[in-house]
């Protein structure tokens, strides 16, 4: 989609936001510990906390914490821990909320303009 790495670590903030639901995603939890608040939780979690790797009851593997064992983290999102290129963005953003939510918005705004392309039709929508 032509996203760099500094674009797709800002747009997985969005995981502050929400959590995962069992019929849809399959996965089953919340990133933060306020999943109604846009803020940068998400990444303040990933680097404080130590994660360790945790299977739900239908096998899926997900890391979970000893401090708070109700929060998740996906593979994606601890994938984002070892590649030197994208924990550098991850630390950045866990010390500075403002500078986040400045780059997720130009990051959001440039996917918006992608558009979304049909699966079924292979025409692009334009939000």
């Amino acid at each position: 989609m032509g996203l760099n790495d500094q674009e797709i670590v800002a747009l997985s903030g969005a995981h502050a936001v929400g959590s995962c639901h069992g019929d849809r995603s399959g996965f089953i939890g919340p990133w933060t510990s306020d999943p109604l608040s846009f803020s940068n939780a998400y990444f303040v979690n990933l680097v404080s906390m130590k994660w360790s790797q945790a299977c739900q009851e239908d096998g899926k593997v997900v890391y979970k914490s000893a401090s708070d064992p109700n929060i998740i983290m996906l593979p994606s999102d601890i994938a984002l821990l070892t590649d030197e290129k994208m924990v550098a963005w991850v630390e950045l953003y866990a010390a500075d909320e403002k500078r986040f939510f400045a780059d997720f918005s130009v990051a959001f705004s440039k996917l918006q303009e992608l558009g979304v392309k049909s699966f079924h039709t292979g025409k692009v929508y334009d939000y």
